[in-house]
């Protein structure tokens, strides 16, 4: 004889109305987002993008990735800046040190230095 659970034969799949799972809604995603992201804006993290399900947060040369999944479960990931952000920084340097050259060469041409 077979258990309960074993599937009776020509069965597949189990039926999808007793694994169906119930998603967490946007309001209580929210406010799980808020209070697991609140430790972190304590110590001083800026806030790049959230919406009701995740959160990314910066500071210096990290991003913490926060979400929330359909279980309502908080998950979290560290990691280094993106590609995007290195290039990002990088062109922000160089024109600001261009327009410090340009600030110097002028005011050369126009006899202020």
């Amino acid at each position: 004889m077979l258990p309960e659970n074993t599937p009776t034969p020509g069965m597949l799949r189990p039926n999808p109305a007793e694994t169906e799972v119930e998603p967490i809604d946007p309001q209580a995603a929210e406010s799980i987002l808020r209070e697991a992201i609140a430790p972190y804006l304590a110590e001083g993290w800026r806030v790049l993008h959230r919406d009701a399900y995740s959160a990314r947060l910066r500071r210096d040369a990290r991003n913490i990735d926060v979400w929330i999944d359909l279980l309502g479960d908080v998950q979290t990931r560290e990691r280094g800046l993106t590609p995007l952000q290195e290039s990002g920084r990088l062109m922000a340097w160089t024109v600001l040190l261009a327009m410090l050259l340009l600030a110097l060469a002028l005011s050369a041409v126009f006899g202020l230095l």
